[in-house]
């Protein structure tokens, strides 16, 4: 890389941040959701009950 010049080489380095920075935060994402997984699970579970027993009501999205 040093053969390169200054301009190409600060190039390269800035895509390799960019590219270090998303690695990151695609980890925290992960991370994060692993973290929920099982309350989005059990909320499913408790939706689909909810249904199953009539008492779901339907979402007004206007209210939202």
């Amino acid at each position: 890389m040093e053969s390169l010049p200054i301009e190409v080489q600060n190039q390269v380095l800035e895509h390799l941040l960019e590219y270090i920075h998303d690695m990151q935060d695609e980890i925290q994402w992960n991370e994060s959701f692993q973290k929920t997984q099982q309350k989005l699970v059990v909320a499913a579970q408790r939706a689909k009950q909810e249904i199953a027993e009539g008492q779901a009501q339907a979402l007004d999205y206007d209210q939202l």
